[in-house]
C-alpha cells in the first residue's frame, strides 16, 4: 500500500463480461450465462454501496451488441425487462437512483416503458446511482454530442469562440455525472470496447480474469484495493502531489 490514505473510489464502472464463456464452461447454452449474469449485476450493485461507493456504472448492452444472433438478443432485451420489473420496488425501497445513457429510445418498447417508471420512481434519491449503459458506444455517443453542441451554436445558446471540454461534456449523454474514478472488465479480456472514452481519461483501470458471473463482492473489493495501491497524478509529479503549496506557487 502506497503512503497515500485508503479511498473508496466514488465512481465505479464495469464492463461486465464473460458471460458466454461461463455458460460453455459448464456445457451450458449462452442464456444461462445470460441469466446468471443478471444475478451478479443485483448483487454488485449492493455490494458496491456496501463498500461505499456512490455510483456504479454498468455496460449492460452495447450498440454493436446488435449484431448477435436475434434470438440471443431477444432474449437479453427479455432479462433487462425482467430484471427492472424485479427490482422496482427494491430500488425504491433501497433508495438506489436508476440512470441510464445510450440511445435507449431504440429500445422495445416494453424495456423503454419500464425504464421510464423505474427512473421516474427513483429520481429523487441521492445517495447512491446505479447507471445502465444501454444500446450505448463511446464514439456514438461523441457523434451525438457534436451534433446537440453544433445545434446550440447554431441557435446561439453556446459560443464556439468559448468552446473548451467542460462546455463541450455537458453534451454527452453523462453530462451531468461525474467521470469514473475505477474502470473494471472481467473475464480476462484486456480492452475497453467502445466504453466511456472520453470520461476515463484518467481513471483507473482494473482486468480481472474473473468471468461476470462469478464475480463477487470480494473481487470488487480487491479491485478498490489495487486502485487504491496506485498514485493517481493528473499530470503532475509525485512530488507536486506530496507539496500541494509547493506545486500551486509554481
Amino acid at each position: 500500500m502506497s503512503a497515500h490514505t485508503a479511498t473508496v473510489p466514488p465512481h465505479v464502472a464495469i464492463i461486465m463480461d464473460g458471460n458466454g464463456r461461463w455458460a460453455k464452461n459448464r456445457g451450458l447454452p449462452r442464456i444461462e450465462g445470460h441469466r446468471r449474469g443478471v444475478e451478479t449485476v443485483r448483487t454488485t450493485t449492493f455490494a458496491a454501496r456496501d463498500l461505499g461507493v456512490r455510483m456504479l456504472t454498468l455496460y449492460a448492452f452495447s450498440i454493436e451488441n446488435w449484431k448477435r444472433p436475434q434470438e440471443e438478443v431477444g432474449t437479453l432485451m427479455g432479462l433487462l425487462e425482467y430484471y427492472l420489473k424485479k427490482e422496482l420496488a427494491t430500488f425504491v425501497r433501497e433508495r438506489v437512483r436508476l440512470r441510464t445513457i445510450g440511445r435507449t429510445h431504440e429500445l422495445p418498447a416494453g424495456v423503454q416503458e419500464v425504464l421510464h417508471t423505474t427512473i421516474a420512481a427513483t429520481k429523487h434519491f441521492t445517495d447512491y446511482t446505479l447507471v445502465l449503459a444501454l444500446n450505448y458506444g463511446s464514439r456514438t455517443e461523441v457523434v451525438d454530442a457534436a451534433r446537440a453542441y453544433a445545434a446550440a451554436v447554431a441557435s446561439g445558446r453556446e459560443k464556439f469562440n468559448d468552446s473548451s471540454w467542460a462546455t463541450f461534456s455537458r453534451y454527452l449523454y453523462t453530462g451531468d455525472m461525474p467521470e469514473p474514478d475505477l474502470v473494471i472488465r472481467t473475464s480476462g479480456e484486456t480492452r475497453i470496447s467502445n466504453f466511456l472514452l472520453m470520461q476515463a481519461a484518467y481513471a483507473e483501470f482494473v482486468f480481472t480474469p474473473v468471468l461476470w458471473p462469478d464475480f463477487t463482492k470480494a473481487d470488487l473489493a480487491a479491485a478498490i484495493a489495487d486502485y487504491n495501491r496506485r498514485e493517481r497524478r493528473f499530470g503532475l509529479t509525485s512530488e507536486q502531489l506530496a507539496s500541494p503549496a509547493k506545486a500551486a506557487a509554481k
